[in-house]
Protein backbone atom coordinates (compact mmCIF):
# COMPACT_ATOMS: atom_id res chain seq x y z
CA UNK A 1 0.00 0.00 0.00
CA UNK A 2 1.48 3.56 -1.02
CA UNK A 3 2.79 5.23 2.13
CA UNK A 4 0.37 7.89 2.21
CA UNK A 5 -2.46 5.94 1.63
CA UNK A 6 -1.69 3.81 4.51
CA UNK A 7 -2.24 7.23 6.64
CA UNK A 8 -5.38 8.31 5.30
CA UNK A 9 -3.82 11.12 3.71
CA UNK A 10 -4.99 12.29 -0.32
CA UNK A 11 -2.44 9.97 -2.61
CA UNK A 12 0.37 11.97 -4.17
CA UNK A 13 2.92 9.78 -6.29
CA UNK A 14 6.04 11.90 -5.08
CA UNK A 15 7.39 10.49 -2.11
CA UNK A 16 5.24 6.80 -2.52
CA UNK A 17 7.40 6.78 -5.97
CA UNK A 18 10.92 7.93 -3.86
CA UNK A 19 10.09 5.50 -1.30
CA UNK A 20 9.50 2.83 -3.57
CA UNK A 21 13.06 3.26 -5.46
CA UNK A 22 14.87 3.36 -2.21
CA UNK A 23 16.18 1.26 0.43
CA UNK A 24 17.12 4.29 2.18
CA UNK A 25 13.83 5.90 1.90
CA UNK A 26 12.29 2.35 2.89
CA UNK A 27 14.15 2.18 6.04
CA UNK A 28 13.41 5.52 6.82
CA UNK A 29 9.91 5.33 6.60
CA UNK A 30 9.87 2.19 8.78
CA UNK A 31 12.12 3.74 11.19
CA UNK A 32 9.12 6.72 11.94
CA UNK A 33 6.41 4.66 11.54
CA UNK A 34 7.93 2.37 14.46
CA UNK A 35 8.67 5.73 16.46
CA UNK A 36 5.34 7.49 16.05
CA UNK A 37 3.21 4.61 16.52
CA UNK A 38 0.14 5.43 18.10
CA UNK A 39 1.37 8.92 18.28
CA UNK A 40 -1.17 12.00 17.19
CA UNK A 41 -0.19 15.34 16.25
CA UNK A 42 -0.90 17.76 18.27
CA UNK A 43 -3.27 21.08 16.82
CA UNK A 44 -4.79 18.32 13.63
CA UNK A 45 -8.05 17.75 15.13
CA UNK A 46 -6.67 13.97 15.93
CA UNK A 47 -4.38 12.78 12.56
CA UNK A 48 -1.59 10.25 13.13
CA UNK A 49 1.61 12.03 13.47
CA UNK A 50 3.06 10.12 10.66
CA UNK A 51 1.20 12.22 8.94
CA UNK A 52 3.39 15.03 9.39
CA UNK A 53 7.05 13.76 8.36
CA UNK A 54 5.34 11.98 5.10
CA UNK A 55 3.54 15.59 4.62
CA UNK A 56 7.21 17.11 5.08
CA UNK A 57 8.91 14.86 2.92
CA UNK A 58 6.29 15.47 0.15
CA UNK A 59 7.13 18.81 0.02
CA UNK A 60 10.64 18.29 -0.36
CA UNK A 61 10.55 15.61 -3.06
CA UNK A 62 8.16 18.09 -4.93
CA UNK A 63 11.08 20.79 -4.99
CA UNK A 64 13.47 17.63 -5.89
CA UNK A 65 15.51 17.27 -3.10
CA UNK A 66 17.54 14.20 -2.78
CA UNK A 67 17.28 10.82 -0.73
CA UNK A 68 19.39 11.93 2.15
CA UNK A 69 17.18 14.97 2.73
CA UNK A 70 13.83 13.31 2.00
CA UNK A 71 15.08 10.18 4.37
CA UNK A 72 16.00 12.97 7.31
CA UNK A 73 12.61 14.68 6.76
CA UNK A 74 10.47 11.37 7.23
CA UNK A 75 12.63 11.12 10.39
CA UNK A 76 12.93 14.63 12.03
CA UNK A 77 10.85 14.37 14.86
CA UNK A 78 11.69 9.96 16.06
CA UNK A 79 14.68 11.43 18.17
CA UNK A 80 12.42 14.02 19.84
CA UNK A 81 8.93 11.73 20.05
CA UNK A 82 10.82 8.48 20.75
CA UNK A 83 13.98 6.60 22.39
CA UNK A 84 15.56 6.41 19.33
CA UNK A 85 18.98 8.70 19.56
CA UNK A 86 20.81 10.62 17.23
CA UNK A 87 23.41 7.58 17.37
CA UNK A 88 20.77 5.07 15.88
CA UNK A 89 20.30 7.64 13.19
CA UNK A 90 23.61 7.58 12.22
CA UNK A 91 24.18 3.78 12.41
CA UNK A 92 21.98 2.95 10.23
CA UNK A 93 21.42 6.10 7.58
CA UNK A 94 24.40 7.71 7.54
CA UNK A 95 26.21 10.71 9.15
CA UNK A 96 24.25 13.11 6.30
CA UNK A 97 20.96 11.95 7.64
CA UNK A 98 22.43 12.08 11.38
CA UNK A 99 23.56 15.77 10.78
CA UNK A 100 20.06 16.74 9.61
CA UNK A 101 18.10 14.72 12.13
CA UNK A 102 20.17 16.38 14.76
CA UNK A 103 19.80 19.97 13.50
CA UNK A 104 15.98 19.42 13.32
CA UNK A 105 15.82 18.17 17.03
CA UNK A 106 15.37 20.66 19.73
CA UNK A 107 17.01 20.56 22.73
CA UNK A 108 14.53 19.13 25.65
CA UNK A 109 17.09 20.72 28.59
CA UNK A 110 15.70 24.01 28.05
CA UNK A 111 12.09 23.89 29.86
CA UNK A 112 10.76 27.89 28.48
CA UNK A 113 8.64 26.77 25.24
CA UNK A 114 9.87 30.33 23.50
CA UNK A 115 13.90 29.66 24.43
CA UNK A 116 13.22 26.32 23.60
CA UNK A 117 12.24 27.46 20.04
CA UNK A 118 14.85 30.09 19.84
CA UNK A 119 18.03 28.34 20.28
CA UNK A 120 16.49 25.73 17.87
CA UNK A 121 15.44 27.91 15.29
CA UNK A 122 19.69 29.78 16.06
CA UNK A 123 21.03 26.47 15.10
CA UNK A 124 19.38 26.09 11.69
CA UNK A 125 20.35 29.18 10.83
CA UNK A 126 23.80 28.36 11.51
CA UNK A 127 23.25 24.95 9.21
CA UNK A 128 22.67 24.37 6.32
CA UNK A 129 20.15 24.59 3.26
CA UNK A 130 19.11 21.01 3.18
CA UNK A 131 18.59 21.68 6.95
CA UNK A 132 16.78 24.95 6.62
CA UNK A 133 14.50 23.56 3.43
CA UNK A 134 13.78 20.86 5.94
CA UNK A 135 13.01 23.78 8.97
CA UNK A 136 10.55 25.30 6.07
CA UNK A 137 8.47 22.44 5.24
CA UNK A 138 8.26 21.22 8.73
CA UNK A 139 6.63 24.91 9.58
CA UNK A 140 4.77 24.83 6.48
CA UNK A 141 3.16 21.76 7.34
CA UNK A 142 2.59 22.92 10.46
CA UNK A 143 0.45 25.80 9.51
CA UNK A 144 -1.29 23.49 7.27
CA UNK A 145 -2.16 21.26 9.29
CA UNK A 146 -3.78 23.56 11.84
CA UNK A 147 -5.63 25.31 9.23
CA UNK A 148 -7.66 22.05 8.91
CA UNK A 149 -8.09 21.83 12.45
CA UNK A 150 -8.96 25.91 12.72
CA UNK A 151 -11.73 25.63 9.92
CA UNK A 152 -13.19 22.19 12.07
CA UNK A 153 -13.36 23.68 15.41
CA UNK A 154 -12.32 27.16 15.14
CA UNK A 155 -9.74 28.53 18.39
CA UNK A 156 -10.87 25.14 20.13
CA UNK A 157 -7.33 24.16 18.51
CA UNK A 158 -5.71 25.69 21.33
CA UNK A 159 -6.47 22.71 23.42
CA UNK A 160 -4.88 20.74 21.30
CA UNK A 161 -1.65 22.73 21.51
CA UNK A 162 0.99 22.98 24.09
CA UNK A 163 0.99 26.76 24.56
CA UNK A 164 -1.77 29.36 23.45
CA UNK A 165 -2.24 29.69 19.58
CA UNK A 166 -1.33 33.31 19.82
CA UNK A 167 2.00 31.92 21.01
CA UNK A 168 2.67 29.40 18.69
CA UNK A 169 1.67 32.31 15.93
CA UNK A 170 3.95 34.30 17.37
CA UNK A 171 6.97 31.58 17.14
CA UNK A 172 6.30 30.82 13.50
CA UNK A 173 6.39 34.26 12.54
CA UNK A 174 9.87 34.17 13.90
CA UNK A 175 10.72 31.19 12.38
CA UNK A 176 9.47 32.99 8.81
CA UNK A 177 11.85 35.80 9.88
CA UNK A 178 14.73 34.02 10.22
CA UNK A 179 14.27 32.27 7.09
CA UNK A 180 13.81 35.11 5.24
CA UNK A 181 16.87 36.07 6.49
CA UNK A 182 18.67 33.37 6.11
CA UNK A 183 16.91 31.42 3.22
CA UNK A 184 15.74 34.03 0.86
CA UNK A 185 15.49 32.24 -2.02
CA UNK A 186 13.96 29.30 -0.76
CA UNK A 187 10.12 28.47 -2.29
CA UNK A 188 9.69 26.98 0.80
CA UNK A 189 10.06 29.86 2.58
CA UNK A 190 7.89 31.61 0.83
CA UNK A 191 5.16 28.78 0.16
CA UNK A 192 5.83 29.03 4.89
CA UNK A 193 5.02 32.66 4.32
CA UNK A 194 1.62 31.85 2.08
CA UNK A 195 0.08 29.21 4.80
CA UNK A 196 1.07 32.00 7.69
CA UNK A 197 -0.87 34.57 5.97
CA UNK A 198 -3.48 32.33 5.21
CA UNK A 199 -3.47 31.59 8.53
CA UNK A 200 -3.70 35.08 9.80
CA UNK A 201 -7.08 35.51 6.99
CA UNK A 202 -9.17 32.35 8.42
CA UNK A 203 -8.75 33.80 12.20
CA UNK A 204 -9.31 37.36 11.12
CA UNK A 205 -12.19 36.02 9.44
CA UNK A 206 -13.45 33.84 12.27
CA UNK A 207 -13.34 36.59 14.43
CA UNK A 208 -15.91 38.81 11.67
CA UNK A 209 -18.10 35.77 11.59
CA UNK A 210 -18.57 35.39 15.48
CA UNK A 211 -19.22 39.34 15.58
CA UNK A 212 -21.81 39.39 13.10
Amino acid sequence: MPATLATGMSATSGIDAAIERSDLLKNALETARRAHAGQLRRGSDGRPFIDHPLAVAELLVKHGYGEEVLAAALLHDVVEKSDVEVADVRRDFGDVVGDLVEVMTEDKTIEDYEERKAEHRQRVAEADQAARAIFAADKRTNVAMLREAFALIGERVSEELAVTLDLKVYVWEEDLEMLFNEAPGLKLTDEFADEMVNLWGDRYRAVRSASD
